[in-house]
């Protein structure tokens, strides 16, 4: 059972969101919260699988509440899909930065928002490829100098290649066509990239790979 926790302060959004979610076999919600504060309060207490965070919230935004959340070792099988009004969002690309796994925009058709949960909690990160295709390039564009490339020293030449390709936003069954391996080889290369990196998930793969110069503006194709 996946457990969920909604954090938005519109009463008939979250109304909405567990209404969906509820009726689903595989998907409860554990908790709602009204603002960030009572986020990070309740996914302390309640260690659902994931929470889907709106961005401005009283109290403490949605930002904060992710930060709070990804900053706690305690808390590192959480994972957290922003929710956003606008598909490119200001403040998605900071949320990325700071640990989100993913975003979603409020009127997301349900079966996307099923898909988008269940996907993120078994691994996958910034949801749809069309979306993760502009939120990269919206980030090569505000990027900023590459950092030391030897942040990716323990990496393997394969692994180095699976991240680029990661970072330019394919998915593992297009990594393996790019490869010509089965999509379980591109997997395991994926997750032992991110075990090495010490990345939360495929979302901070890819800002890594743009942090350490691995992929660099333009490369999106």
């Amino acid at each position: 059972m996946i457990r969920v926790l909604l954090a938005d302060d519109q009463l008939l959004v979250r109304a909405g969101f567990r209404a969906l979610l509820d009726a689903q076999p595989d998907i409860e919600v554990a908790g709602e919260a009204a603002d960030g504060a009572e986020a990070v309060r309740l996914v302390r207490e309640l260690r659902p699988d994931t929470v889907l965070m709106d961005i401005r919230m009283p109290k403490q935004d949605g930002l904060a509440a992710t930060r709070a959340i990804t900053g706690d070792p305690a808390l590192s099988e959480v994972k957290v899909v922003m929710l956003t009004t606008f598909e490119l969002d200001e403040y998605v690309f900071e949320a990325i930065r700071s640990g989100a796994s993913g975003f979603l925009v409020k009127d997301t058709e349900p079966d996307e928002l099923l898909r988008a949960v269940r996907a993120v909690v078994g691994g996958d990160a910034l949801l749809s490829p069309g979306v993760t295709r502009r939120l990269i390039a919206e980030f090569a564009a505000r990027s900023k100098e590459p950092a030391a490339a030897t942040l990716l020293d323990g990496l393997t030449e394969r692994e180095r290649e699976v991240m680029a390709l990661v970072g330019i936003g394919l998915s593992n069954e297009e990594i393996a066509r790019r490869l010509v391996v089965s999509p379980l080889t591109a997997k395991t290369h994926v997750s032992r990239a991110m075990v090495k990196l010490g990345a939360r998930d495929r979302a901070q793969l890819v800002v890594l790979a743009y942090e350490s110069g691995l992929v660099r503006p333009g490369w999106l194709g």
